[in-house]
């Protein structure tokens, strides 16, 4: 199990699937997200949360102010424990916020997304390999906000991830075994 940290579904209880997915530790997401709300990057944000997991991400930023959040999942058996997990952070913050679940791979979502998306987290798979880390990113890159913020996690030994045209990389941090590599819009 995980949880919202916090927010107005702070300490909510997150399902976390049996196999596939290894969720962003309670001590990183803190780090994560008093790094963000510092930035004020929360407030009223469009959130994209890509290999959703459990979607932890992109719940914890609605219960702390983000006006929306798509979590997209390919796993099937991951996707329905994203898809409860949204509704109950849909429960605790009401109206105030549009989550939603789309079962399907990130590249296929991107493909026809509509955006803009203000901040935007990849957790991808370890087994990921870079070139289609690269894919995603390029893919990423026309449905993003001016200075939209792009966070991606991949375990510390990872090559820190190639960036496509349209992304500047600004800043990196390992936590233990997990590195957090960010990037904005370029221009």
């Amino acid at each position: 199990m995980t949880r919202i940290i916090a927010g107005r579904a702070g300490s909510l209880m997150l399902d976390v699937p049996d196999a596939g997915t290894r969720p962003t530790s309670d001590r990183v997401r803190e780090s994560l997200f008093g790094a963000l709300e510092s930035a004020d990057a929360l407030r009223g944000a469009a959130v994209l949360d890509l290999y959703a997991g459990s979607g932890a991400l992109g719940l914890e930023a609605v219960s702390r102010g983000a006006a929306s959040a798509d979590l997209v999942e390919k796993a099937p058996r991951a996707a329905t424990i994203v898809q409860r997990n949204a509704g109950r952070v849909a429960k605790a913050v009401g109206t105030d916020a549009a989550i939603r679940v789309h079962r399907m791979s990130s590249d296929t979502f991107l493909r026809s997304a509509r955006g803009p998306f203000d901040l935007v987290f990849l957790d991808p798979p370890y087994d990921i390999g870079e070139t289609e880390l690269s894919s995603t990113l390029a893919l990423l890159v026309p449905v993003l906000s001016p200075g939209a913020d792009v966070v991606i996690e991949r375990a510390s030994r990872s090559p820190e991830p190639s960036l496509p045209d349209g992304l500047v990389g600004t800043r990196s941090k390992r936590y233990g075994d997990t590195a957090m590599w960010w990037a904005t819009t370029a221009g």
